[in-house]
């Protein structure tokens, strides 16, 4: 709301995300009803919440399995999460750097999903 009431919204982009999900299943439960292990990380399926920017709003893209388990239809791997945000944010996500050993590497290896951003 600050950002909307500012006028800076339509140049801000909120990325909100994890790096990980929970299991799709609590672990073993004990004779008397206990969890023992709770939710391990999960990294096949989570979920990720983007405002402002040039995306439109108001929108759900892919979903998950009835286990919430792996995504059912339109995944996204971080990969093209990274490409997607360095194009939104105007930078060739498939520009090369290079790491601390002077190899030349991409930004990301990931495509870029216009569906994140209304197109």
């Amino acid at each position: 709301d600050d950002l909307a009431q500012r006028v800076l919204l339509d140049e801000t982009l909120v990325v909100c995300m994890g790096e990980f999900g929970r299991t799709p299943r609590f672990g073993q439960f004990t004779g008397n009803g206990v969890n023992e292990t709770g939710r391990d990380h999960w990294s096949q399926c989570y979920s990720l919440l983007i405002a402002g920017g040039p995306q439109p709003g108001g929108r759900i893209i892919g979903r998950s399995d009835r286990f919430a388990a792996y995504p059912a239809d339109d995944p996204i791997t971080p990969q093209d999460l990274a490409a997607s945000l360095l194009h939104a944010l105007g930078v060739d996500p498939g520009m090369e750097v290079r790491d601390a050993f002077t190899r030349t590497v991409p930004l990301s290896t990931g495509q870029v999903k216009p569906a994140l951003f209304g197109a």
